[in-house]
């Protein structure tokens, strides 16, 4: 039977996020928002989980007493898994990927992790990525290691907390981990190597129902126990969903937020270059995907400096003929062009005014289509999420793919794609394309894209 409202948990790097979603429609009828800070310690940076847990269940009551909820489906960020004790408590903190900490034994973890053309990961600094971080952590604290009973991906802590059943998906494995072969869809020989193939949770499809809830959820809920609880989706991967779901290829989708991921469907063949960030994303089939990615919404909240400004059409059609240009990178540890320090070709414009604004989105617009070039990009672009409602970033975007882009009616595409998991492939409604943009709307534009890129140095 198909469920009428399915409640969403959704925790972004920067927010924690619960809606409501009538599956009839794919709308949110309801959405409560907080933020999601990290403690400096003891004994490392780590996520507020008992917070974020008073939070989300004191939310899915009110929602359940409002409208009813009929379902539950997890979506979060990557580069995050949690050790769990026996007990089913957690054996550690859960580290923040961003903690300088892995770097410190970073050789000693190169030696053992797998080539990039085994698990289609890339080597990235801090722990982004989660083998990095388990085998800093386990060097930090000699018990942990047997401490830790069961290593679950993050969507499914919360999955695990919900129902007691203790699982990792193949989104969130297929994330950049090292611990996954996303070719032969299996664990990589990385978790061998660390002696925790005994300690990996099952593998399992994001739409899989781990099970009914505790005893003692449905109480603090008010739900009824048997409200079915679906294993849970890779942030990134849940706004793709709904395109794999119901778009013809090839396409791209560009979901937007903390990070700015491309992920290309059906798209060129290419030879991923993992120095630029690049990387092989899995659906929630199963399936790769060819994807790259940047701090974005990052860098967006950097460059504005808490200062922010609205432009119109003639501010962009100025800049775009008269510059300045932006060129990366303002976030210099991931990317497309990792490593350079961001510059200006031109005037910097001054903080909080219209051409500050149109020209940080012509920065996002760039780097964006550096990232789906990367993928082999063909067809067109659907953006999600915030950036969505940013028209000088969609037109740019448009003007330097030579692609449509698409900007989806929902700024929260994450909630979608998680809801979904619940619905049997014949109920999915319509996929609304939201405004278009067409490559051919603006001259200037173009010749923009073509100045930045004959500037950037790759």
């Amino acid at each position: 039977m198909t469920p009428t409202h399915v409640a969403v948990i959704d925790i972004g790097k920067t927010n924690v996020k619960l809606a409501l979603v009538d599956t009839s429609d794919l709308s949110e009828i309801a959405v409560v928002t907080r933020p999601n800070p990290v403690l400096e310690g003891p004994p490392y940076p780590h996520f507020d989980v008992e917070t974020i847990w008073t939070f989300l269940l004191d939310a899915i009551r009110q929602f359940h007493e409002q409208h009813g909820v009929d379902a539950i489906s997890v979506t979060t960020h990557g580069a995050c898994g949690a050790l769990i004790a026996a007990d089913g408590t957690l054996a550690a903190p859960i580290l923040d990927y961003e903690h300088s900490g892995p770097d410190t034994v970073a050789q000693a973890y190169d030696a053992m992790r797998p080539a990039f053309e085994e698990t289609g990961s890339p080597r990235l600094p801090m722990g982004l990525n989660l083998g990095a971080q388990i085998h800093w952590q386990f060097s930090q604290d000699p018990t942990l290691h047997n401490r830790t009973a069961s290593i679950v991906t993050y969507p499914q802590y919360w999955s695990h907390r919900l129902t007691g059943v203790l699982a990792c998906d193949v989104s969130s494995l297929g994330c950049h981990t090292d611990l996954w072969n996303p070719y032969l869809s299996r664990f990589s020989s990385l978790v061998d190597r660390m002696g925790i193939a005994d300690k990996m949770a099952p593998a399992r499809k994001s739409a899989d129902v781990l099970g009914p809830l505790a005893p003692k959820v449905a109480a603090r809920t008010g739900l009824n126990q048997d409200t079915p609880v679906l294993c849970g989706i890779h942030d990134s991967n849940a706004s793709l969903l709904p395109h794999v779901m119901r778009r013809e290829r090839p396409f791209s989708v560009v979901s937007t937020g903390t990070w700015v991921i491309a992920m290309t469907v059906g798209g060129a063949e290419v030879e991923l270059e993992p120095s630029r960030d690049t990387l092989v994303n899995v659906n929630a089939l199963g399936a790769p995907v060819p994807s790259a990615r940047f701090m974005g919404g990052r860098e967006y909240e950097m460059i504005r400096d808490g200062q922010s400004a609205a432009y119109d059409a003639a501010t962009l059609a100025n800049v775009a003929e008269y510059g300045p240009l932006l060129m990366p990178a303002v976030v210099t540890e991931s990317g497309p062009f990792r490593g350079q320090r961001h510059r200006w070709i031109g005037a910097e414009p001054e903080h909080g005014t219209p051409e500050r604004a149109a020209v940080v989105d012509f920065y996002l617009a760039m780097m964006t289509a550096e990232c789906l070039s990367l993928t082999g990009h063909r067809g067109p672009a659907v953006i999600e999420g915030p950036f969505c409602t940013n028209t000088g970033f969609c037109a740019m975007l448009s003007a330097a793919t030579g692609s449509r882009v698409l900007a989806t009616d929902s700024a929260t595409g994450t909630s979608q794609g998680a809801a979904m998991l619940a619905l049997e492939p014949g109920s999915l409604p319509k996929s609304p394309d939201g405004r278009q943009f067409n490559p051919n709307e603006g001259a200037q534009f173009s010749a923009y894209a073509k100045r930045w890129r004959e500037t950037v140095v790759a």
